[in-house]
């Protein structure tokens, strides 16, 4: 049915879960219901869930993205970028190469398409006259940045209001 954003005690985004667990939390009286979908009802008087926040404060440890290949293609939106496209195989490319020195880190790694990735081969992007479409950043933290996804592909707005740079 779809996701439901949880709000620690705070108003912070704690994390993404599923319509059932948000409606467990709700019935045990651990969450209040912020937002709901009035054009999905549970029950006539149910209404189902979008945006809950928890009753009590809970203290989360930040934990930072780690830098993986689905991370990275989720980032930069599953798009080469160097020509903009979606269709070709993806690869990860090293903006700087790792043989000059190129660290993994997210500031160096990017997404490119095969042929863009072989065409650069072993230079720096102006070097090879290819030019970024959009520099390479570390995320947001793992749930902002999926929560942000979610806003941008039109399936939450309601969320906005609770994810800082969405």
């Amino acid at each position: 049915m779809g996701h439901v954003l949880v709000l620690n005690a705070s108003y912070e985004p704690l994390n993404i879960t599923t319509w059932r667990r948000a409606m467990v939390m709700l019935l045990k009286g651990k969450a209040e219901g912020l937002e709901h979908d009035s054009s999905r009802p549970i029950r006539d008087d149910i209404l189902l869930p979008t945006v809950i926040r928890l009753r009590q404060f809970v203290r989360v440890p930040y934990r930072q993205m780690p830098l993986t290949r689905r991370n990275v293609f989720q980032r930069d939106g599953h798009r080469c970028q160097y020509c903009g496209c979606a269709d070709e195989r993806l690869s990860i490319d090293h903006v700087i190469p790792r043989s000059r020195g190129g660290a993994d880190v997210w500031e160096n790694v990017t997404t490119a398409c095969l042929p863009c990735n072989v065409r650069k081969g072993n230079r720096t992007p102006r070097e090879a006259d290819m030019p970024l479409n959009r520099k390479p950043e570390r995320p947001p933290s793992g749930l902002r940045f999926e929560a942000i996804r979610h806003i941008r592909s039109g399936q939450h707005q309601e969320w906005a209001k609770y994810v800082i740079a969405a």
